[in-house]
């Protein structure tokens, strides 16, 4: 199994110091921007705005000559008549605080951002500022991400730990678990075939993570955590209990999609994607297949709604589109998504849309036609500094079909809102809602 550097080919720095200097990128690979960059604290900000573009597919191909991955063929449209178009408009701009945004998530009416240790609420409706929580404890380094289970709020941290969230009735969060939480720990710490070797001359307990927890994924009554310690683990959601611990990879595990069925899809620095599903009566999950195409870190995974496509998105600026066959278990790469000038850092796939977040500063919007084939039907533009967080929302704002409300996040601090419809036309002019 071949394992590239990851400094070879995930470089994006430009002169405006999007992301660390190289000195720091080399005493420890793993670290993005996000991970280095400390600001203080300043008040939340809001700005609205009302720029609209039209975007016709026919003329977002500048940068289809940018081959990468030669060998994989291009899965998308170049004849102009079979090519769609949207608008779309920035309505408003959210800063947290001046630092990273991290990771995004959405929650019944409520926007969660994740910037540096802290973890910002937005209401959905108004964009007010709902609650800012995990401000305390900066040793946790910064939050990695945000997941929902059972009406709880999961973060993960750069230390390794995961971290249980409930909100009060006075809408606050407050902290009720640590993963491992204390019981897992004294059910485990007693036997010594409970440790494993971590690095050398140090061992620690199979259910704590080694190095920062990159990623959450709920899914069946289980949570399913990644980390830079190329493990991935899998929680109980019912008591919190760690039930198993897969290495995974031979370097960190940077994205995990998981099924509808439970097939667990993991990306990692080491190039590949893996394959895990649990067999039959079997309690642990196995590896079913590794696919090999990308020549650089997997940033971005994203399933379709029915799981039957796998997207991944790369250093090497491509997102490949896997597809499971008949006659195979597993997915096979179909065709590659070329347009991205620099490392694909986010993807999300909403109905037939699939978004990609770019270090490149901007964020693509992709269709799937009937044909399997696929057209940019946008491009967003307007962060400073590269794209790190996707997340969307159906808008019931708008009355045209398929309008959908796009969050995206960047390492210069904003989050910016986007209206996205399939028409080609805006219905009405936007308001102000406060």
């Amino acid at each position: 199994m071949r394992v590239r550097s990851f400094l070879t080919v995930c470089t994006f720095t430009t002169h405006d110091s999007m992301i660390a200097s190289t000195e720091v990128r080399q005493s420890h690979p793993k670290f993005l921007a996000s991970d280095i960059c400390s600001y203080p604290e300043m008040p939340v900000s809001l700005s609205i705005s009302g720029e609209t573009s039209y975007g016709i597919g026919s003329s977002l191909h500048s940068n289809l000559s940018l081959q990468t991955l030669p060998s994989v063929p291009s899965l998308q449209k170049l004849s102009p008549e079979t090519l769609l178009s949207v608008s779309h408009v920035c309505v408003a701009t959210l800063k947290p605080r001046p630092v990273h945004i991290s990771c995004l998530a959405v929650a019944a009416d409520s926007l969660y951002a994740a910037s540096g240790n802290q973890i910002h609420v937005f209401d959905l409706k108004n964009y007010a500022h709902l609650d800012t929580f995990n401000t305390d404890d900066s040793s946790s380094g910064s939050v990695k991400s945000v997941a929902f289970c059972n009406g709880k709020i999961l973060s993960s941290h750069q230390n390794g730990k995961i971290r249980v969230w409930q909100m009060t009735i006075s809408k606050r969060h407050q902290l009720v678990a640590t993963l491992p939480t204390v019981n897992d720990r004294l059910r485990h710490f007693m036997l010594p075939k409970n440790y494993v070797s971590v690095r050398r001359h140090k061992k620690q307990l199979w259910i704590d993570h080694a190095d920062a927890v990159s990623g959450l994924s709920v899914s069946d009554g289980c949570i399913c955590s990644i980390s830079w310690d190329k493990c991935f683990k899998i929680w109980r959601s019912s008591d919190l209990r760690c039930l198993e611990s897969v290495k995974a990879h031979q370097d960190a595990v940077n994205a995990v999609a998981i099924s509808g069925t439970g097939t667990i899809y993991t990306g990692s620095a080491d190039c590949l994607i893996k394959v895990w599903a649990k067999p039959s009566g079997e309690k642990r999950h196995s590896l079913v297949a590794t696919l090999e195409k990308h020549k650089s870190a997997v940033n971005a995974l994203a399933l379709n709604d029915d799981g039957s496509i796998l997207f991944s998105g790369a250093c090497d600026r491509s997102i490949l589109v896997w597809e499971r066959e008949d006659s195979a278990n597993h997915m096979v790469v179909t065709g590659a998504l070329r347009g991205h000038s620099k490392a694909i850092l986010c993807m999300i796939s909403v109905s037939d849309l699939l978004l990609s977040g770019s270090a490149d500063r901007t964020v693509r919007i992709w269709q799937r036609g009937s044909d399997g084939r696929y057209c940019c039907l946008s491009i967003l533009k307007g962060h400073k500094k590269p794209v790190k967080a996707l997340v969307a929302v159906p808008d019931g704002e708008w009355k045209t079909a398929g309008a959908i409300r796009v969050f995206s996040g960047s390492l210069d601090g904003e989050i910016k809102v986007w209206q996205v419809s399939p028409s080609s036309h805006i219905n009405g002019p936007l308001t102000q809602i406060f």
